[in-house]
């Protein structure tokens, strides 16, 4: 069965329609800018674009950077502070007159990895770290999802972790890759001595340069990267409304 999947990040909103029985996205990736400061009625505007461009009808999956619980947005570190409150769901749904499911982003990315990709088959507990605008993080204990952590903001020498460590402050700063892997390296070991991970997952779209920087990586936990890349919060996002809509 086909599932549109739709994933809204600080730089881009992407889309593709993904067959959810085998995790390949059947139609060419669609991307638009993320509009200036994210509103959510501006990025609702450009989801719906998204829809229309497929001439989609049926059920969707949406990834927001975000908390979310039962469609609601609580947390907007990334985002305009206006999505505190909006009702993810009813927004899109109105926009684009389609069906939405709407989930935290890095946990989509990571329902994706754990199912095809890099997580897959693996028991314990697995932790996925989504290296981007922010740090996206996503906790899988004997395969089951615990939505909604938020651990890119731990802090770390006063600082959210995403503020030292995220891939947009590596860019931003100017870091060579083991600058920027120093800084990347105190924060698995803060996570590890809180959590004790069986295996990291480092995804987003630095993880297709991890030959760069993960040999500086010192970490107890097995750590690989991300095997669908960018392509992950759209195929999990797809898979989150297909167990929505098709329970």
């Amino acid at each position: 069965m086909d599932i549109l999947g739709i994933d809204f990040g600080g730089t881009g909103i992407k889309g593709a329609v993904v067959n959810v029985q085998t995790g390949e996205m059947t139609t060419v990736k669609h991307r638009l800018p993320t509009p200036l400061g994210a509103k959510p009625e501006d990025v609702a505007e450009v989801v719906a674009d998204i829809v229309h461009h497929f001439e989609w009808k049926g059920p969707v999956g949406c990834g927001v950077p975000g908390v979310v619980i039962e469609g609601m947005v609580y947390t907007a570190a990334n985002i305009d502070k206006s999505w505190i409150g909006t009702n993810a769901v009813q927004l899109f749904s109105n926009a684009a007159g389609c069906p939405f499911s709407v989930i935290n982003d890095a946990d989509a990315a990571g329902i994706a990895e754990m199912t095809f990709g890099a997580g897959r088959g693996k028991s314990g507990v697995v932790l996925l770290l989504t290296l981007g605008t922010g740090i996206g993080s996503a906790i899988f204990v004997e395969g089951k999802l615990f939505p909604n952590t938020e651990l890119g903001h731990l802090q770390i020498r006063g600082k959210d972790a995403e503020k030292r460590a995220s891939d947009a402050v590596r860019k931003n700063k100017g870091l060579d890759w083991q600058e920027w892997a120093m800084r990347l390296n105190e924060y698995l070991n803060t996570l590890e001595a809180l959590l004790y991970p069986d295996l990291i997952i480092l995804g987003g779209g630095v993880s297709k340069k991890a030959d760069y920087f993960f040999p500086y990586l010192k970490v107890r936990a097995k750590i690989v990267p991300a095997q669908m890349l960018n392509e992950a919060g759209i195929i999990g996002a797809a898979l989150y409304a297909y167990s929505q809509f098709h329970r």
